[in-house]
């Protein structure tokens, strides 16, 4: 069936109207103005090529499921990125928009954080990641997206098990590793996913990687039941967790805590959300680490950071003088909206699942003077925002970040006002 590309659509695919009986179809790997033989879902064939393709810089692009737009030019993922982002925007009812404004950086290597599938194939064990739509391995030889630390670690981890036939029958309980390194590749933490944990095996496989990779400082083991289901961390080794210097600020995040992904954007993420904002007091809900919180307290009175868990928040706030709350955000707005406290800033950085009616409900009532809400997602991001100009907050600022490179992933950090 041949089919005219219009448009990228959220989710990675190109879409258009099929010859004969116009019907509008998916096509993954397409560009729009190309048209394209499609068979089965899937791209077969390119009858007329956009002059904005170009050849993948992977040569797993196309089976594996990380990355869907390596086949177009940086400058084109942006823009195409960016006009989806208006139009899920739009189709909420958010017409009366600012210029979107946009923000990049290296479209390479930036990662500082992979999560790898370890599995034997064909006898050898081998790291990879899940096939495109699929949970089958697929294995790798190298990751481009990913900081170069993380891709030399996972071959090291091989090299280790290859090299100490000791180690062998322990390797088969890996499941998966997580690899996390800092802005400058100068610190490492490795998180083990075994179906069972001996811990001298363990200690003695950090130890023999350390010495391939200097860069090790920390590792931890995890348990995977036989269902998936996540148990009680196991072993550890070395610190549990790396120093992380973001936006002339040092963080301390802990093995497995959330970190915004992309080694080279955070500094102007922070710029954005704190730059320039002052007052009495700030809200950081959904704070993680204290990204936000540790910029904020420069130059607020006081500022409160929110969080279900505190341990890296609170470290990071004790030395300013200010406070962390170990709470959800609900809990913690339902209390300041019977106290009656107006915050002059609120800072918003959920997960993908947005905000949610209650919480939007809870900030129209509060009444911030300015609120920023820094998105992953803009499905739920479109959703909140109509919620909250509803009752009674204006669209100021709507920045594209692209924290996702090669993906159909985007950041949005969005500045409203009373």
């Amino acid at each position: 069936m041949r089919v005219t590309i219009d448009k990228w659509i959220y989710g990675g695919a190109g879409v258009g109207a099929a010859s004969g009986d116009g019907a509008v179809l998916s096509v993954p790997f397409s560009i729009p103005g190309e048209v394209v033989e499609v068979s089965d879902a899937e791209l077969a064939e390119i009858v007329t090529t956009s002059p904005e393709r170009v050849a993948p810089g992977c040569p797993h692009f196309g089976a594996c499921g990380g990355c869907q737009y390596q086949h177009a030019t940086y400058e084109t993922q942006v823009r195409l990125k960016a006009a989806i982002l208006r139009e899920m925007l739009e189709t909420t009812g958010l017409t009366d928009l600012p210029e979107l404004q946009i923000h990049t950086d290296e479209p390479w290597e930036y990662r500082n954080r992979i999560r790898l599938r370890v599995g034997a194939v064909d006898g050898a064990l081998r790291v990879g990641y899940n096939r495109r739509g699929s949970y089958e391995m697929l294995p790798i030889r190298e990751c481009p997206i990913a900081a170069p630390l993380l891709m030399r670690t996972a071959k090291a981890i091989l090299t280790v098990i290859e090299d100490a036939p000791a180690l062998a029958t322990w390797a088969r309980q890996i499941v998966e590793v997580e690899l996390f390194t800092n802005s400058d590749q100068s610190h490492l933490q490795m998180i083990l996913f075994l179906r069972s944990d001996r811990g001298p095996d363990f200690t003695h496989f950090c130890e023999h990687l350390k010495k391939l990779i200097p860069e090790l400082v920390g590792a931890g083991v995890i348990i995977v039941g036989a269902s998936g289901k996540k148990e009680q961390p196991g072993a550890r080794w070395g610190t549990d967790g790396l120093k992380y210097r973001a936006a002339d600020k040092e963080y301390w995040v802990s093995r497995g805590s959330f970190f915004q992904v992309n080694r080279f954007l955070v500094d102007e993420l922070v710029r954005l959300v704190t730059h320039g904002r002052k007052g009495a007091l700030a809200w950081d809900l959904y704070a993680g680490v204290g990204l936000f919180s540790r910029s904020l307290a420069d130059s607020f009175a006081e500022v409160v950071g929110v969080e279900t868990v505190i341990g890296d928040l609170a470290a990071v706030l004790k030395g300013s003088g200010k406070r962390a709350v170990g709470a959800t955000t609900a809990e913690f707005l339902r209390g300041a909206v019977l106290q009656r406290e107006k915050p002059d800033l609120i800072v918003m950085d959920p997960p993908r699942a947005g905000l949610g009616a209650e919480v939007c409900e809870l900030l129209g009532r509060v009444k911030a003077r300015e609120m920023v809400y820094v998105s992953c997602d803009p499905q739920t991001l479109a959703r909140d925002l109509k919620a909250m100009v509803d009752s009674g907050y204006t669209i100021n600022e709507v920045h594209m970040l692209d924290l996702f490179p090669q993906t159909f992933h985007m950041e949005t950090v969005v500045v409203l006002g009373r």
